[in-house]
Order: C-alpha cells, then sequence, then structure tokens
C-alpha cells in the first residue's frame, strides 16, 4: 500500500523533475558565450598591431593587447566568395565543390557537411549576420536561409549569440581618411613594387581606409561594453583573404593568403599574447563549436586553436581555381620555413585579364607600362612574364618577400620533395582534387592572339554573344594592352589616385561593367 502511494507520488512528480532538470540543463546552456566574429575584406596584416609602418589601427591594436594575435594566420583560398564557404562550414572549399569563385550553378553541401550557423542554431544559439554579403558558393546560400535574424539585440532573454559582421570598406575603392593623413613618405613598400609616388600613394589610400574601418570596429566593441556583453563573448577579427593588390587577392603568395586573426575571450584566453603557431581560417569554426560544447556532425578540416592539435600543425595549405571568367588553378603548402606553390596551369601568365583588376588597381596598370618600358627590376619584373614556371619553392626565412624562386635550386631538393609529396597527399586524400578539364583549360577555344589595336576587355565584350566565357572563362592573350593603352589607363588613374583627403573624385571606369548574370543564364541555358 504504501509502496504503492509512493509510486503513485513519484510519477506525479516525474514531469516536474524532468521539468527542473530542463530548466537547468537550458540555464547552463544559456551560460555558454556568445560569439561576434568580425571580418574585413580583402585586407592581409597591414595593421599597426603587426607593425606596418605610416598607420595607426588603435582600436584592433586594443583587441590583440586583449586577447591572442596570430602572427601567422592563413586562409584557405585567396577570394571572398572560396574563402567565405570554407570559414561559413570549416572545411576546405575544393572539398565541399564551391571552389569556382562566382559559381553559377550552386549545389547543396553534401557528405553530412552543414553550415556552421545551422549548427548553432540547433544548439539553441540566435544567430545573426549583422552585415549584408554571405557570398558562398554552395546551397542554402541566402542570409535568410543560413542566419536566423540581423541582430543580438532581437534573440530571447538571455539566450547566448552566434554574430558575423563584415565591414566592406575595405576592399576596392578606397575612400581617404580626413581624421588622419598618411604622408607617403611614411609606407614602407614590398620590393616587389616599384617604389614611386604613384605606388606610394595607391598603398597609403588603402591603409587610410584601413583606418577607417578601425574605427568601425571600434564600434561594434564599444557595443559590446555598453551592453555589458564583453565578458562573456569569444571575439574574432580575421581578414576573409589577403590585399587587393598585385600579387595579393587570387594569388597563393602571403600577400593572398595570409591575413589577421585575434581572439579574445576574458578570463580564458590570456592576454597580450602572439601566437607564432600556424593558423588557418577554417580553425575558427573548430574553436567556437568547442568553446560552446556543440559537436560537428562530421569532423572538420579545421583544427580548435584551444587543442594541441591546432599546436602541433607543421603545414597549412590553400588553393587557388577560377576567379570570376580567369581560369586558373594553383595549389600551396607552406611550413614556417618554405611554401611551395604547384602552379596548374603555368602556360598561363599571372596577369591574365580579368576584368576586376583591371577595373580596380592602378598600380596594375602603371606596372604594367614600366614592365613594356624594361623599367622593372627582375624581381619585380618576374610577375608580368608570359607563362609560369610549374613550381614555385621560397625559403621564408631568407626570402620572406617570395622573390627568389629556389625550385630549380639543386640544393632545395630534397626540400621540394618533401613538399611536393604532403601536398600530392593533401590533394589526393583530404580534399579529393579534380583534373581540369579540356574545356576550362580552352587551349583551342580561341583565337591564337588578340587582334592587333584591340584591348583583350573590348573582345571580349566584342564576342560576347559568340563563345560561353563562363564555361572556357577569358582567352589568356597577354600583355591584356599595348602600351599607349596601359599608359592611357595610368593617366585616367592619376587624379583619383592623388586625390586629397577631403576630395571627392569618382573612382574612373577602365573596363565594360562584369556581365555575370548574362553570364549565368547562358550557363544555365546550356545545361
Amino acid at each position: 500500500m504504501i509502496y504503492s502511494k509512493l509510486k503513485a507520488l513519484f510519477m506525479s512528480l516525474a514531469p516536474l523533475c524532468f521539468a527542473l532538470c530542463l530548466f537547468s540543463s537550458i540555464a547552463s546552456a544559456d551560460d555558454r558565450p556568445n560569439i561576434l566574429w568580425i571580418t574585413i575584406e580583402d585586407w592581409s596584416t597591414d595593421l599597426s598591431c603587426y607593425g606596418t609602418a605610416g598607420m595607426e589601427t588603435p582600436h584592433v591594436d586594443k583587441l590583440a593587447s586583449q586577447g591572442v594575435r596570430y602572427e601567422y594566420a592563413f586562409t584557405t583560398s585567396p577570394v571572398c566568395s572560396t574563402s567565405r564557404s570554407a570559414m561559413m562550414t570549416g572545411f576546405h572549399q575544393n572539398y565541399i565543390g564551391a571552389h569556382q569563385h562566382r559559381t553559377s550553378v550552386k549545389k547543396p553541401l553534401t557528405n553530412g557537411v552543414r553550415p556552421i550557423p545551422h549548427l548553432f542554431r540547433d544548439a539553441g544559439y540566435f544567430t545573426a549576420l549583422m552585415s549584408k554579403k554571405v557570398d558562398v558558393n554552395f546551397l542554402p546560400d541566402k542570409k535568410e536561409e543560413l542566419f536566423t535574424g540581423k541582430d543580438w539585440k532581437d534573440r530571447k532573454p538571455g539566450q547566448p549569440f552566434f554574430a558575423r559582421i563584415t565591414f566592406q570598406d575595405t576592399h576596392r575603392k578606397w575612400n581617404r581618411d580626413p581624421q588622419r593623413p598618411i604622408d607617403i613618405k611614411d609606407v614602407v613598400l614590398p620590393p616587389y613594387y616599384p617604389d614611386t609616388p604613384f605606388v606610394r600613394r595607391d598603398w597609403a589610400n588603402g591603409l587610410e581606409q584601413m583606418q577607417v574601418v578601425d574605427r568601425q570596429v571600434g564600434a561594434i566593441l564599444k557595443r559590446l561594453d555598453d551592453e555589458g556583453l564583453s565578458d562573456n563573448t569569444i571575439v574574432f577579427f580575421i581578414g576573409d583573404h589577403g590585399r587587393c593588390h598585385i600579387r595579393g587577392k587570387q594569388f597563393l603568395y602571403d600577400g593572398g593568403i595570409r591575413i589577421p586573426m585575434i581572439m579574445r575571450w576574458p578570463g580564458k584566453v590570456q592576454a597580450g599574447q602572439v601566437s607564432e603557431n600556424l593558423a588557418m581560417s577554417i580553425d575558427i569554426c573548430a574553436t567556437i563549436l568547442e568553446a560552446a560544447g556543440i559537436e560537428a556532425p562530421v569532423p572538420l578540416h579545421g583544427k580548435s586553436l584551444l587543442g594541441d592539435e591546432f599546436k602541433n600543425r607543421k603545414y597549412i595549405f590553400a588553393a587557388r581555381d577560377k576567379m570570376d571568367e580567369t581560369h586558373d588553378s594553383m595549389r600551396a603548402i607552406r611550413s614556417k620555413d618554405f611554401k611551395l606553390i604547384h602552379n596548374l596551369m603555368p602556360e598561363r601568365p599571372w596577369c591574365q585579364f580579368n576584368r576586376y583588376k583591371e577595373a580596380s588597381y592602378p598600380m596594375l596598370a602603371l606596372m604594367n607600362v614600366m614592365h613594356l618600358k624594361g623599367e622593372l627590376n627582375p624581381q619585380q619584373a618576374a610577375f608580368f612574364a608570359d607563362h609560369k614556371p610549374e613550381f614555385e619553392l621560397f625559403d621564408l626565412k631568407k626570402d620572406p618577400h617570395e622573390v627568389n624562386n629556389v625550385a630549380d635550386d639543386p640544393s632545395y631538393a630534397e626540400t621540394k620533395a618533401e613538399l611536393l609529396a604532403k601536398l600530392s597527399d593533401w590533394r589526393k586524400n583530404v580534399i579529393h582534387d579534380a583534373d581540369n578539364t579540356d574545356v576550362y583549360k580552352a587551349h583551342d577555344t580561341f583565337p591564337d592572339a588578340l587582334p592587333g589595336g584591340m584591348k583583350v576587355d573590348d573582345w571580349v565584350e566584342a564576342n560576347y554573344d559568340n563563345y560561353d566565357f563562363y564555361q572556357s572563362g577569358w582567352p589568356a592573350w597577354y600583355p591584356t594592352r599595348s602600351l599607349e593603352q596601359w599608359e592611357e589607363a595610368v593617366k585616367t588613374w592619376e587624379p583619383y589616385v592623388f586625390r586629397k583627403p577631403t576630395e571627392t573624385i569618382p573612382r574612373p571606369e577602365l573596363c565594360h561593367k562584369h556581365r555575370k548574370f548574362q553570364a549565368k543564364a547562358k550557363s544555365k541555358k546550356k545545361k
């Protein structure tokens, strides 16, 4: 009798006990850290906390002083949509089929891979994209499909948040900074650029734009402070890939894949650290999942920055494929001391036609003029050759700017063989790399040479309906303009490059508009 009454009492209290346990679990979950992931576009380690001369970025510097700054951090790809695809999943972009920049026909993720925001959403986090850009090469690819809302202020009381925000202004075009103009004599140029007032001004203009963005970063960090959220929020600051300059964006030199990375987690990550371990952008995914107690459905390619596996890393890997309709393929492996780049389409020049770069890079016009006149030194002129070597090997201790290719030096043969073996293994067993098709290489698609007197840009525009440039890419003729046409481009750029800090001058139009929507429609129609 007593047993029966106790049993009945237990059964009546069971739902209450379950509710209390559930409440306890939720309360515990609500104590999990918030995540704020700040991204700037098209920017390498050109910040005062990384030692860049002539500029001041006090807000990012302060953030670095409050956490850990990663000296050797790298993205998986040197352009936005492919690197963002990797950072949205924690996997190399080639593995998930998202490696072709501006993919026309996107496909859903496979093999159990899910977007990182979905993993946080399913774990009870409020997910927010607090800026416009998603830019991924897989489905789902819409802001409202990947994130719950637009601002952490819309979450439920006590609900932890995962928020991403991108500051786009470091993407060309660049605004000058009237609050702190930079004198061109105060900047330091990499040796692969000629030292002229034009080049110095273009470089300084980019640094000024970063100073403006630094204040935007400071404002979002102040908001965390004002709302009392800083102590329980992990903040990551990162670039989506390297700088939008020659030998930067779109290429696998450090200027294209080395990025700033800073992590702040009060009470968990010791302040004032500088890590010299090799880090990758996709490591952020593994780190924040671990911090939130979330298990990914399949192991990520990235490694948690909180664990020993990251500290023991010997190599990072990166890949470059299609950039708009500029077809090329490169793979890279980098250790602390060496980098090996395997150019899979060496017959193509580095400076083959790319409408974005010719319309955006003033320095590209000037260096083409100097190259055609024979005014560049050998290290600068190498990038303007009409083809590439199959392999580029750099001794980074002796040659941090990657200008002396030692791939054919017998004294580096053992190093080259070791790195190539590791790179080949990564291509085969990690990203499941595929060979380029004949259509992609387009060896017999176009006439042998650019018709005299034309720019490649004008020829493409005139022949837009005669070729499927999305399938075959743009022709790789080089040079893409005559000396006289490049000289005219420099004159067109000069007023814009040398504009005063408070002067408004529209960026000149040097190319036809990129018809990406027509290309997409044409590609779909063919399928």
